[in-house]
Order: C-alpha cells, then structure tokens, then sequence
C-alpha cells in the first residue's frame, strides 16, 4: 500500500530557530520573526511586489514595478497587462511556489488596485495573500 510522505522543508524541523523576517513590520515590535518556510514565503511574495525593478542593490531585476503604474489611470487593459506580467514574473522568481490564482481588482474611484494571490508551497494547502495599492 502506498503512504505518501508529506513535504517538509528541512529548515522547519527546528521550531526554536526563526528563518527570517515577517513582512510588514508591526508597532508592536518592529521585526517580527519567521518561524517555517510557508511565512517567510508569504513574507517575499509581499516583498517583491513592493519593491520595484532596480531597488535592490546587488539583483536589479528583482521587484515587480506595480508601484510605478499606480499613478497611470486604471484601465481594464492595464489590470490585464499587471496580472499577466505578475504571474509571469512570480512564476520565473519563486520556482518551490505553485501560483494558483493571481487577480488584480481595480478601484476607478481612489485610483487604487488590489492584489489577491492564492498560492501553494510544495503541494501543500491553499494560501491567500490580499495587498492594496
């Protein structure tokens, strides 16, 4: 009879060792630190879309430049062109993540957008991550 193993990253067998970083910072203590690799994940995903192209120093290519197109009318065909590009740029970026769902939602009255983004890591359950701009 066949047992599947379930993917555990190796990082995460320690429980008292923080990865990194949680992504965004709190008043109550300004870094909030990282305990499994599903939350240092979900951290870069919110990273890299608000960071833009060129940002970082040492990878000028990571980031997204979502930021930029904020101050451009929010068109259908700007919505498209943001989700095609992101789900693009994602995939090529985080290779152990599986992007099940990317879409960008328009608010016309603020000129603002918002980002949701249903995700998976090595097969496991179904994230969610929601950002506006």
């Amino acid at each position: 009879m066949a047992y599947r193993i379930p993917n555990i990253n190796p990082i995460d067998v320690g429980s008292r060792v923080a990865i990194g970083v949680s992504l965004p910072f709190n008043a109550n203590q300004v870094f909030t630190q990282t305990y499994t690799t599903q939350e240092q994940i979900r951290s870069n995903i919110i990273n890299y879309i608000l960071t833009d192209k060129g940002e970082r120093i040492f990878d000028p290519t990571f980031g997204s430049n979502i930021r930029k197109s904020l101050f451009e009318n929010i068109t259908e065909n700007l919505l498209q062109d943001l989700e095609i590009a992101l789900n693009e740029e994602l995939s090529s970026y985080f290779l152990n993540v599986s992007f099940k769902n990317i879409k960008i939602i328009g608010n016309y009255d603020e000129n603002s957008i918002l980002i949701k983004i249903e995700y998976s890591v090595y097969n496991g359950p179904t994230n969610e991550i929601n950002i506006t701009l």
